[in-house]
């Protein structure tokens, strides 16, 4: 018998049910742990092909959007859980909406070019509607533990997923067995934050850009921002208004774009001396009422067993083929893992490689090869001067080959090359005009793009 998706037939035969006369077959069963826009990106692909895929969506909390969900409250929620937002009140978007956009679901075009955090989660509210996604989810549903079982008879290992009601502790935990597990849980809700010579004796206020929510909380203070990455330049900015000094701490070179005239960029924090004086890089010293660490987030994964046997050094998530997939075990996969990208148009390639590697119409290389491109793909990283925390960042142009490639592997259509040259564009405009490039207004044509307004 040929059946439909001969090359997962292997995977499958506990799941046949012994129809050995029919060419049906009972469609993958996909665990997706997250709602956020990765999951929900992974859950429109998934339930496209209801003959081939049955996905479930676990989130833990009662709403979709991960991320874009803006919380006032910072550290845990009302059910012990940590807060998962970034967000900020003012919040806007550092890349506009024309490129943001999953492909097939495009932005309403009456908002500007760079919209608050509001937006983008009525956006993905839309995106669940349009799809019907919502009837995949199971909400107030944390997951406890992924193990995988592998059994002899079976060419590919199944998963056993634990999870636990949010709201009711008393209801036990319960269990089920998944084809396939796709990890979209995000990986800007665990801040990361360098050691600082004597930040415990510090007397004034420190937080991480994680728990940042309004500048009104700042007014009259003199605040050093450590980062000058996206974030610490976009919230020293917000900040700027209300305080009475906002230092911009980083090792790069000064910025060219100007800035408001009581920001003042200087070396990063070296040390702590004594109650709120802080000691810059280059020996000055300052005092300061508060420290905002944009420092950036670790990856975390608590629910993985140790069997997964997925490791993480330096910010460099080891065993994954193409910053996606498991290379000991290939039916999980990592939506949304590179960083410094234009991230829903890359989660949508993503999912669609790995749909295509589960259905069996893309085949992986050995788990040998993929060992060694990743091993190259380190080794080049290391050679080029760069630290192991970056094996997963893909600006410079890198993401737009990646992307590429991962449309050739799965046989779908790349990105218009319009959205990377509005990308690179953006960008330049951050780096030049920080202050109002976000004014900026765009729209694309059928095949290019155009600037519809400047900024003030």
């Amino acid at each position: 018998m040929i059946t439909k998706y001969p090359s997962i037939q292997a995977l499958l035969t506990t799941r046949w049910i012994n129809k050995v006369d029919s060419p049906e077959m009972t469609a993958l069963k996909v665990a997706v742990i997250g709602a956020g826009a990765a999951g929900l990106c992974a859950a429109r692909y998934l339930g496209a092909k209801p003959d081939v895929f049955q996905p479930v969506v676990f989130e833990q909390t009662g709403r979709i959007g991960g991320t874009w969900v803006y919380v006032e409250e910072t550290g845990q929620d009302k059910n012990g859980l940590p807060i998962h937002s970034s967000m900020y009140e003012t919040l806007k978007t550092n890349l506009p909406k024309e490129i943001m956009a999953f492909t097939d679901f495009p932005f309403r075009d009456t908002l500007p070019s760079f919209i608050g955090h509001a937006d983008v989660l009525k956006y993905l509210e839309d995106y669940a509607d349009h799809f019907k996604l919502l009837r995949h989810i199971k909400f107030w549903t944390v997951v406890e533990s992924v193990t995988p079982i592998k059994k002899e008879e079976l060419d590919r290992e199944k998963w056993i997923v634990k999870v636990k009601n949010v709201l009711d502790k008393s209801r036990p935990v319960e269990s089920d067995v998944f084809d396939a597990v796709i990890v979209c849980n995000g990986h800007y809700s665990v801040p990361y934050t360098p050691p600082i010579p004597g930040l415990e004796e510090f007397k004034g206020d420190f937080i991480h850009s994680h728990h940042y929510r309004r500048p009104d909380g700042y007014k009259d203070k003199i605040v050093a921002m450590i980062g000058a990455g996206n974030s610490g330049t976009d919230i020293a900015v917000d900040l700027a208004s209300f305080a009475k000094k906002v230092f911009l701490c980083h090792w790069n070179a000064p910025m060219t774009t100007k800035l408001p005239d009581n920001v003042e960029q200087i070396q990063t924090v070296k040390a702590i001396k004594r109650d709120k004086m802080v000691e810059f890089a280059d020996g000055r010293e300052e005092e300061v009422d508060a420290i905002i660490a944009c420092t950036g987030y670790d990856y975390s994964f608590p629910f993985l067993s140790p069997e997964c046997q997925l490791t993480i050094h330096n910010k460099h998530i080891k065993q994954l083929y193409l910053h996606l997939m498991h290379i000991v075990y290939p039916t999980m996969s990592f939506i949304g893992i590179t960083y410094k990208v234009c991230p829903f148009p890359q989660f949508a390639a993503q999912v669609r490689l790995v749909l295509a590697v589960l259905e069996g119409s893309f085949v992986l290389p050995s788990r040998q090869e993929m060992e060694e491109e990743e091993r190259i793909t380190f080794e080049k990283l290391l050679e080029s001067g760069k630290h192991e925390r970056f094996y997963h960042f893909l600006d410079d142009g890198k993401q737009w080959a990646y992307n590429t490639q991962l449309a050739n592997m799965g046989g779908f259509e790349d990105l218009n090359p319009c959205v990377e040259d509005l990308y690179n564009k953006v960008s330049l405009q951050r780096k030049i005009n920080a202050m109002n490039y976000k004014n900026m207004r765009y729209r694309l044509t059928d095949d290019w793009w155009e600037q519809v307004s400047d900024a003030k």
